[in-house]
């Protein structure tokens, strides 16, 4: 699964002779932008039938149904009536798609820099009903090594690259020039019995790496640095707000008890939404850099940090906040980890998506001992995110998507499983 991020580039020097003098030449990869027009993407969308998933992302759950994001380019849609024998019934085509939240019989998703408005009331006949255009700052996908050539944004959104070889005689450079190798960096903003419609009223549930959520009559959905606030009080006609500051690479929406918890790369922060149309900041928790998604249940909150590569040098950990008093929340616990991704807790059952090293399942009764109450572990699932739901568990991961009915802890069954199946 891709993961947007920061890269240094350097870039190597090829050093020949000539027939007088020394010849420096420079060979470099430069990955030059292919665009998808604004009038190609604001038609582009498309309801088709079933697809195999290849890359799944984001996912979100509503009535009967599991929607789950192929990165970039749509939602399928997953009649779960028997999470026995879920059934994909179709493929939302929505290019540069990664989030999604749903109210009533709404969804809203991203689509690079547009907010587009679904009606889902009828299974069988989904339909785009509103798009709210740039609104979500402009995005950069990618790209495996080498430089990023100029964007245009006036063109279109970026859809890929094509990668070409440069080589450049830097003869005439200065010393220092020679001694420092270049580098490039580029910025990335973003780093999912059988019933024919969905309930027209309440919201579904997201999982704990989702950066769209609904609350009231307001969409919330945050970019790297800030939470956009949409007033869906018309569910089909929504209406961009504001935008409130936060601070530098915000991931994560977790809203619980009328507050809004978002997890960043350097810590937790937490805000009242007693007037949902006016997030009031109450307070923060710093850690060390890493990825950090968030969950909430009575006086504590989890958050899993994942280290290494571009997320942080921290060790990966599962650490337990207490929240008991909101405006001053306190670390009780740190808990080592492999590489934890999401994660979801539910009656004081803790589900910890620990990437390769797979899924794991504690008692979380007691803070003080969550790792000498581990209930199961399944090594065989690369698991990104849950969702509880009561007695059935959703799973996403690198290779699909499972269900387990966990209504016994003592005899936890898995119901299903839909595998990836690649590119």
């Amino acid at each position: 699964m891709k993961r947007i991020s920061f890269f240094m580039l350097t870039l190597s020097l090829v050093i020949g002779l000539g027939s007088c003098s020394d010849k420096i030449e420079e060979t470099y990869v430069v990955n030059s932008p292919e665009y998808l027009s604004y009038a190609d993407l604001r038609s582009s969308f498309v309801v088709k039938s079933a697809e195999a998933i290849n890359q799944p992302g984001k996912f979100y759950f509503k009535d009967d149904f599991i929607f789950i994001n192929e990165y970039q380019k749509g939602i399928h849609v997953v009649d779960n009536s028997n999470p026995e024998n879920p059934q994909i019934v179709s493929f939302i085509e929505i290019p540069g798609n990664v989030d999604m939240a749903i109210k009533g019989d709404k969804l809203y998703a991203d689509s690079y820099v547009d907010l587009l408005t679904i009606d889902i009331s009828d299974m069988n006949n989904i339909s785009e009903v509103d798009r709210d255009t740039s609104v979500f700052p402009y995005i950069i996908p990618e790209f495996e090594v080498g430089m990023l050539g100029n964007i245009d944004q006036s063109q279109g959104v970026v859809t890929g690259y094509k990668v070409t070889e440069n080589t450049e005689d830097v003869s005439g450079y200065n010393e220092d020039y020679l001694r420092f190798q270049r580098w490039e960096s580029s910025f990335f903003m973003m780093d999912g019995a059988l019933s024919n419609s969905v309930s027209k009223t309440g919201t579904g549930q997201g999982g704990s790496m989702a950066r769209f959520t609904v609350f009231d009559d307001y969409l919330y959905a945050i970019d790297n640095a800030s939470l956009n606030l949409f007033d869906v009080s018309d569910a089909a006609n929504p209406e961009y707000t504001k935008q409130i500051p936060i601070s530098w690479q915000i991931e994560t929406l977790f809203p619980y008890n009328n507050m809004l918890f978002i997890g960043s790369r350097t810590g937790m922060y937490i805000y009242s939404l007693q007037n949902p149309a006016n997030p009031q900041f109450i307070s923060e928790f710093t850690h060390a850099s890493a990825c950090d998604p968030v969950v909430v249940e009575g006086n504590y909150a989890y958050v899993t940090l994942r280290g290494g590569n571009l997320c942080g040098a921290i060790e990966s950990q599962l650490e337990v906040i207490d929240i008991s008093t909101i405006e001053s929340p306190e670390l009780l616990m740190t808990y080592p980890m492999t590489e934890p991704y999401g994660l979801g807790i539910e009656n004081e059952v803790l589900f910890v998506c620990d990437g390769k090293a797979g899924l794991k399942i504690y008692h979380a009764h007691d803070p003080y001992s969550i790792d000498e109450n581990e209930i199961a572990h399944y090594e065989e699932i690369d698991a990104f995110d849950v969702i509880p739901l009561g007695d059935v568990l959703l799973v996403i991961g690198a290779d699909g998507l499972y269900q387990y009915d966990y209504s016994s802890l003592e005899n936890i069954k898995q119901l299903s499983y839909i595998p990836v199946y690649g590119d």
